[in-house]
């Protein structure tokens, strides 16, 4: 159950797959080396996992700030992100540019010099600690996993922002105000009647579809200085919704011309029709 003794078998682990890959041919054996490759992943995946509970348990209010993966794209936020970094900063290290360019891949390389430099002194003391006392972070071992940990999320942040654009504060903040809108979207919709309780604990998958419908038009109509006001040119909305300007203006002009009773009967509809 001992951390440190989880992560010395675990190091093991890795240390005897690279083993085999540097005495494999992989020309002469090319499935076993993708074998071996693959073992190799999984072996450096829950040597990771592993680490991030010691330093969790070791140096937790110490932890470097990943407030920076707000910024990052939705499908880039997986559980082995922090695997493929490694890879990553290996390939670099190697020369390999697979995901960067050239030129960022150049820049990138002393970060990544650095992050795989301190992972291996992570990996000496913590293999040290775990012989000798597998029961105590003293401070020598706290101070490498900080630094580790720090080079980590500068790596990991600097490597995204030149793969992708990394999202700007004033699109977090607009996405922000999208969540305020749904929310207060849902509050209206159950003050009126237009959805209950129970289908939102539920998790009624009509919802998926009637909650955005409704949120249009309170964006349009009972909010319009929210984050679909037209009043703002398509580049100062978020992206969700630049796209559709002209068409939600459209949307809008049409709403205007609707009495009270006319718009609760469409919003009713809305959260009937599929």
């Amino acid at each position: 159950p001992r951390l440190l003794s989880q992560f010395f078998f675990a190091d093991e682990r890795v240390t005897r797959v690279v083993a085999e890959i540097n005495g494999l041919d992989a020309e002469l054996d090319p499935q076993q080396y993708l074998v071996l490759l693959n073992q190799l992943h999984l072996s450096q995946a829950h040597l990771l996992a592993v680490l991030e509970r010691i330093m969790e348990e070791c140096i937790p209010t110490q932890r470097h700030s990943r407030d920076y993966l707000v910024k990052f794209p939705e499908e880039l936020l997986v559980d082995n992100l922090g695997n493929h970094m490694l890879f990553a900063a290996e390939c670099l290290l190697a020369g390999t540019f697979l995901e960067v360019e050239e030129s960022d891949g150049a820049q990138l390389r002393p970060r990544a010099r650095n992050l795989l430099c301190s992972l291996e002194l992570v990996r000496t003391v913590l293999r040290e600690q775990s012989l000798s006392q597998p029961n105590s972070y003293p401070e020598p071992v706290r101070a490498v996993l900080i630094q580790f940990d720090r080079l980590f999320a500068e790596f990991e942040l600097s490597y995204v922002s030149s793969l992708v654009a990394v999202k700007s504060p004033d699109e977090i903040y607009r996405q922000q105000e999208i969540i305020v809108l749904f929310c207060e979207t849902v509050e209206r919709a159950l003050h009126l009647g237009y959805l209950t309780q129970e289908m939102i604990d539920g998790y009624e998958p009509l919802l998926m579809f009637t909650i955005p419908r409704l949120a249009i038009i309170s964006g349009l109509l009972i909010y319009p200085e929210g984050p679909l006001s037209l009043e703002r040119s398509p580049e100062e909305m978020s992206r969700i919704f630049s796209p559709f300007y002209n068409l939600l203006k459209k949307i809008r002009d049409l709403l205007r011309v609707l009495s009270a009773e006319e718009l609760c009967l469409l919003e009713r509809s809305l959260c009937t029709a599929e």
